[in-house]
């Protein structure tokens, strides 16, 4: 289309300059040698068909048109005007000037578009550079991010440890002295539901205090693969009974996908993570929509859509720190060990607000093939 556009307008400049030249022509040969003030109008309005020329056409156009019209304006004078020698000469060095005008402007005209071509160069070179450089900045500042984010992963890791293993010993000496406390009661006894209670409360601190020490165990050992897709199935299974339980839908759009690089256990507990966290987000009667792909760049893109409420929008940037949760019970400490396995195999996960309604988390791998 752009080059339609510029062959219809050299055509266009073309044909105004032709014209320009035969109309001037016409009248210098067809007005009388008595008429000498005309002539000299005329004389000059060969001018613009040069300047016109070498404005558009550079030094090719200005000198081309001067040549054309030195090469038909000579015959006029030398045949119409050979009565008047000294009139004869003054057009003749009029010529001259035809061709140094010519040349002039043709010449100014190709440097200014030499400049002008020289500054789009340069600007596209710049605005080049500046994307890179922006690209770059935001590398980094996500880079920064990231160590930030690891930084107070370590150290909370390394804390929760410490708690976790002064914990467990105490919980385990607690349990074993209720159930030795249990067997002295009959199941009537108006002191076994508190026995009960305090079982069922131990089991559920041991609980935390395992996910205290699943948040700071390393995850990254030797880098072996595993099929995303068997693992996300076997997760579906788990989790199918509750999702019908809760009239919640899943939808699998599933593409063909590689092995990707990570323990196939710990995906198993991110997948089962990320589908306990929809259903949990929608409670009661929705949708949840898995869509795994791969991407141009050749990783692998895993996405879990919720249609339950979303997230607002201060604590998007906080869903991944270790202890945060917006649930009434919960550790916190979920999505912060989904994190951890994800980044420890070299993977990435963010979440944003669906336009639909609802979250959507995106998981990118590493395939195995890297």
């Amino acid at each position: 289309m752009k080059d339609l556009k510029n062959k219809r307008e050299f055509w266009v400049r073309l044909s105004i300059i032709f014209l320009l030249i035969v109309v001037v022509t016409l009248l210098h040969y067809g007005t009388g040698t008595d008429h000498g003030n005309y002539h000299g109008i005329y004389r000059r309005l060969y001018y613009l068909p040069i300047i016109l020329a070498g404005f558009w056409f550079g030094i090719r156009g200005g000198v081309l048109s001067s040549l054309v019209i030195s090469v038909i304006y000579t015959p006029h004078i030398m045949i119409q005007w050979d009565h008047n020698p000294s009139l004869r000469l003054e057009q003749m060095l009029e010529i001259l000037l035809y061709n140094i005008i010519g040349i002039l402007t043709g010449f100014l005209s190709s440097q200014v578009n030499f400049q002008r071509l020289r500054a789009e160069k340069n600007i596209h070179s710049l605005s080049e550079s500046y994307s890179e450089l922006r690209e770059k900045a935001d590398q980094i500042v996500e880079i920064e991010d990231q160590l930030r984010q690891a930084d107070r992963l370590t150290a909370l890791g390394e804390l929760s440890a410490g708690m976790a293993h002064e914990i467990r010993n105490p919980l385990g000496s607690i349990r074993g002295a209720a159930e030795i406390l249990q067997d002295s009661f009959s199941k009537n006894h108006h002191h076994s539901e508190f026995i009960n209670i305090l079982i069922s409360e131990v089991d559920r601190l041991n609980q935390v205090v395992e996910g205290f020490l699943n948040f700071a165990r390393r995850e990254a050992g030797q880098q072996t693969e595993f099929n995303p897709s068997e693992v996300l199935q076997e997760v579906l299974q788990l989790t199918h009974q509750q999702a019908i339980n809760n009239r919640i839908k899943i939808h699998q759009i599933e593409s063909l996908i590689p092995p990707a690089i990570g323990d196939a256990t710990q995906f198993k507990q991110v997948f089962l993570n990320l589908i306990l966290n929809a259903i949990q987000a929608i409670q009661y009667d929705g949708d949840l929509w898995i869509e795994s792909d791969v991407s141009e760049q050749g990783s692998i893109i895993i996405k879990f859509r919720d249609s339950g409420p979303g997230v607002s929008e201060e604590y998007l940037g906080k869903l991944f720190d270790p202890f945060f949760t917006t649930k009434t019970s919960g550790s916190g400490l979920g999505l912060a060990i989904t994190y951890r396995i994800v980044q420890s195999h070299g993977g990435k996960i963010s979440v944003i607000n669906s336009p639909n309604d609802g979250a959507e988390f995106k998981l990118t791998l590493k395939p195995a093939s890297c």
